[in-house]
C-alpha cells in the first residue's frame, strides 16, 4: 500500500548524508517523522519548524535496549511507526522477525497489516569492487536480507525497498571512510588505485543527496515500488553490465550447471 499523509517515518543515521536530506524532506512533506542520531544535538535544528510532528531521539541501533526505548517514545508520541528506514545491514538466521534489531518495530506493522522498510544498500551490494571488499560484503548482506525479509512479509501488507546508490556527495568518501593501516604494493593497481579514486572523487560525486531523497519518497507513494532503486548514472551502468555479464556466463556454462543434477532429473526437466 502506497503511503498516506498521516504516516510515521522512523529514520536512523540523521546527523549526516542520505538519512540527513531525508529527514528534511519527509518533514518538508507534511509527514511526521521520528529522527535519530548517536548525538541527538546533531539534529535538533531539524525539528525547527515542525513542532507537534516531528521527535528528535537518540540512537546507537548497535544498542537494543536503546533501540527499543526509542521505538517506545516513537509510538507514545504518535502511535505507530509506518515507515522504518535502516542505514545500516545486518545479517540473521531464521525469519527476519525472530532476530533483536528488528523484533521491536515488525510486530507492529503486521498487527497494522501494513507499513514500509527501507535498507540502504549500495551499488557495492550488486557489484563488488577492488579494495572495498568488507564493504560489499556487508551491502551484499543487505540485499540478501532485505529480498528475503519482503518474501516474509508481504502476505503480512508490509512492504521492503532496498536502496542502492552510486557515489553520492555524502561523508562516506570523505571523513567518514575509514582506511587500512598498510597497503601492500601488489595490490598498487587493484585496490590502491581504486582507493585514490574514491579518496580524490570525495566532494565531486555526480550523485545529490536531497535528488536521492525525493526519488526514495517517490518509490514509496508508488503503488507499483520495486524491491530494487537504484540511484545514480553510474550505479545504473555498473548494475545492467553486472547483469549482463551474469547472464553470459549462466549461457557459457548452462550445459556444465545442468550436469550437476541427477540424470532422471535431467531427463524431467527436459519434457
Amino acid at each position: 500500500m502506497p503511503l498516506q499523509n498521516s504516516d510515521v517515518w522512523f529514520i536512523t543515521g540523521c546527523s549526516t548524508g542520505f538519512g540527513r536530506e531525508l529527514a528534511k524532506l519527509v518533514l518538508d512533506r507534511g509527514y511526521r517523522a521520528v529522527i535519530t542520531a548517536r548525538d541527538p544535538g546533531k539534529i535538533r535544528d531539524l525539528t525547527a519548524g515542525h513542532e507537534g510532528r516531528a521527535l528528535a531521539l537518540k540512537l546507537d541501533v548497535t544498542d537494543k535496549a536503546e533501540m527499543a526505548e526509542a521505538v517506545k517514545q516513537a509510538e507514545a508520541k504518535f502511535g505507530s511507526i509506518d515507515v522504518l528506514v535502516n542505514n545500516a545491514g545486518y545479517g540473521y538466521v531464521g525469519a527476519l522477525e525472530e532476530s533483536d534489531e528488528v523484533d521491536v518495530v515488525l510486530p507492529g506493522m503486521r498487527r497494522r497489516r501494513r507499513g514500509n522498510i527501507v535498507n540502504i544498500s549500495s551499488i557495492g551490494g550488486l557489484v563488488g569492487f577492488p579494495g572495498v571488499g568488507y564493504y560489499n560484503a556487508t551491502k551484499f548482506a543487505v540485499e540478501g536480507l532485505s529480498e528475503a525479509l519482503s518474501k516474509e512479509v508481504a502476505p503480512l501488507g508490509i512492504r521492503v525497498l532496498v536502496v542502492e546508490p552510486g557515489p553520492f556527495r555524502t561523508d562516506w568518501a570523505g571523513r567518514s571512510l575509514k582506511r587500512s593501516s598498510r597497503q601492500i604494493p601488489e595490490y598498487a593497481e587493484t585496490a590502491g588505485a581504486f582507493r585514490q579514486r574514491i579518496e580524490g572523487g570525495s566532494g565531486k560525486q555526480d550523485g545529490d543527496p536531497v535528488r536521492a531523497g525525493e526519488a526514495i519518497i517517490k518509490a514509496l507513494e508508488s503503488d507499483k515500488m520495486p524491491l530494487r532503486l537504484v540511484l545514480g548514472a553510474i550505479a545504473l551502468e555498473r548494475a545492467r553490465i553486472k547483469i549482463a555479464e551474469l547472464r553470459s556466463e549462466l549461457d557459457a556454462w548452462e550445459e556444465t550447471t545442468l550436469s550437476a543434477d541427477y540424470p532422471e532429473s535431467q531427463t524431467a526437466s527436459a519434457r
